[in-house]
């Protein structure tokens, strides 16, 4: 150290200079972790940058997963919302975010689309499939649920492949009847047996013989321009007859136990099918149709003594299904018993024809009648006042549709007026919307649940579906029957050739009651009509085709012989029996 000539210490200047810097740095320091920083905050910036866009969406993404438990809310949607799983196809070309919410619905979709088609009222060809496919539909479409849930979120096929699986499944499983073995003959043709070995049906040569659970067949086959029906011991040639206001129409002529009748038939073409509906050889004059459904100023008390059933086999022997109303508030309810009584007529009469006793055939089980008890008088009354209301409504409604015609028919002189049939067909009355209530003709075999039971004339069913699927056939509710395998209440298969047949018998018998109520009017406590005059139809029934009796014999007999060859290659080879 140096000292100065007053003997004191001398710091070099350089290391007060360092002095000073130092507690600079220190004060500067101390500073700067006090005051908050001036950058800190353009930081979120760098965490929004677009290349890590994707990673703050897509974490919400994932609870899109959570929509497949809102599925279930849907299981009562129609099969048609099947059609939205395209949209989301497409939806995931949209962008990354909303691919991946949109991806998770498809399958959802899918498991609903395989559920509805359970449903027995729908409207599309699947609803009745899965009607009369049963437990196998459903367990086509529980598979299919399955599938599609399992995949998840997988965005892949399973989106479009579930819907597909299950309209195969129950396609599949469409109008099949358990049990049952088709076989083919060896002279051709096949022929389906039941489990017990029954000749259920057969096709061969053009000719297709159906026989019913409870006895009965039919055999229809056309050759030569005819068409042939033959049911028990008679039948109708069908021929096509004249073409008026650009509908045709057809002449039927019926042959049973040698006797001839004929009626005239007019042809609707809808869904790529020919039907044929009962056109009137006459109409009455329009205001006796009008009284027809008008209400009478005071009840009429008829009775059975007055429509002389009192006596009759028949009326005892289905007394505990049918019993007339205790009065008539209008003609309508009157036609209702008339109706009625005419089914059950023809039922018994068929009955007793296939049976040495209709009776009989009832208490022996085993038997062609099926071995159901008969029905008895002290019984509860099974044609419900609700049921036939309904067919009293649909009296009313046909009563109202004739007179329009009636007067459309004088107003023209007697000839129709027909407007030009729609390019896609015009609906045959079997299926019109506003008709719903259907009196069986005869007996009739259906399907329920992948199960045949058997409906007997003068049975009620109310048609669900207006749609017929690919084999032409609609669902139906049993709303009153006389067997037990049948049950009010179950929903069946019935073609639309069985139901446009019930219509045709109903607005036949519709138009014999009126025929008899025309001759009773003013009589009994009936009050008297307005005029019933008629007037010739514009298409006036052919005279009887007696050829009819040659068709008829020998369709019968190929029926026949046709069966008892199935029966004895059946024996033969074991191939009717399970």
């Amino acid at each position: 150290m140096k000292l100065n000539n007053r003997g004191k210490n001398v710091r070099p200047k350089w290391s007060v200079l360092l002095l000073l810097f130092a507690m600079t740095v220190v004060a500067s320091a101390q500073k700067k972790t006090s005051a908050p920083a001036p950058k800190a905050a353009p930081a979120p910036k760098a965490a929004s940058a677009p290349h890590q866009a994707p990673a703050q969406h897509t974490a919400p993404a994932q609870h899109t997963a959570p929509a497949q438990h809102t599925a279930p809310a849907q299981h009562t949607a129609p099969a048609q919302h099947t059609a939205p799983a395209q949209h989301s196809a497409g939806a995931a070309n949209r962008g990354p975010g909303s691919s991946a919410s949109h991806t998770t619905t498809p399958p959802s979709h899918a498991t609903t689309a395989g559920h509805t088609t359970t449903t027995p009222s729908h409207t599309t060809t699947a609803g009745h499939s899965t009607t009369t496919g049963g437990a196998n539909g459903n367990k086509g479409g529980t598979n299919n649920a399955s599938k599609g849930s399992a995949a998840g979120g997988n965005t892949g096929g399973n989106k479009g492949s579930a819907p597909k699986a299950n309209n195969t499944a129950t396609r599949t499983n469409a109008h099949t009847v358990a049990g049952t073995k088709t076989v083919a003959m060896k002279g051709g043709g096949s022929a389906t047996f039941s489990k017990n070995g029954q000749v259920r049906s057969i096709n061969r040569n053009g000719l297709h013989v159906e026989n019913g659970i409870h006895g009965g067949r039919v055999a229809v086959s056309e050759r030569n321009g005819a068409r042939i029906v033959t049911t028990g011991h008679g039948g109708y040639v069908q021929r096509a007859y004249v073409t008026r206001g650009g509908h045709a129409y057809y002449s039927r002529t019926y042959y049973y136990h040698g006797a001839y009748r004929t009626g005239v038939y007019r042809g609707y073409y809808y869904g790529g099918y020919h039907y044929y509906g009962y056109y009137p050889g006459y109409w009455y004059h329009p205001g006796f149709y009008a009284w027809g459904y008008q209400p009478w100023g005071a009840p009429v008390y008829w009775g059975v003594g007055a429509w002389g059933w009192g006596g009759a086999p028949w009326y005892g022997f289905y007394g505990g299904f049918f019993a007339p109303y205790p009065y008539y508030a209008s003609p309508a309810f009157w036609l209702t018993d008339y109706l009625i009584a005419a089914n059950l007529q023809a039922a018994y009469a068929a009955q007793a024809e296939a049976n040495a006793s209709a009776a009989e055939s009832y208490a022996a089980p085993g038997n062609g009648g099926g071995g159901d008890p008969a029905p008895t008088a002290s019984g509860p009354v099974a044609l419900t006042p609700e049921v036939k209301q309904a067919i009293a409504d649909e009296v009313k409604a046909q009563l109202a549709a004739q007179q329009a015609q009636a007067a459309q028919n004088g107003a023209s002189g007697g000839q129709a007026a027909a407007a030009p049939a729609p390019a896609s067909g015009e609906v045959p009355p079997a299926l019109d919307p506003a008709r719903r209530t259907f009196v069986v003709a005869s007996d009739l075999t259906v399907l329920s649940n992948g199960q045949e039971c058997g409906l007997t004339a003068g049975d009620v069913i109310m048609r669900l579906t207006d749609t017929p699927d690919a084999d032409q056939m609609v669902n139906a509710s049993v709303a009153a029957s006389k067997k037990s395998d049948c049950a009010a209440g179950q929903t069946v298969a019935v073609k639309v050739d069985d139901l446009q047949e019930m219509q045709n018998q109903f607005a036949e018998q519709l138009n014999n009651g009126l025929g008899d109520l025309a001759k009773k009017q003013g009589t009994g406590g009936i009050p008297k009509a307005p005029d019933t005059g008629t007037t010739a139809s514009d298409v006036p029934p052919p005279p009887p085709d007696k050829s009819a009796s040659t068709a008829v014999d020998d369709q019968i007999a190929a029926a026949n012989q046709a069966e008892a060859e199935a029966k004895q290659e059946a024996a033969g080879s074991g191939g009717g029996q399970q």
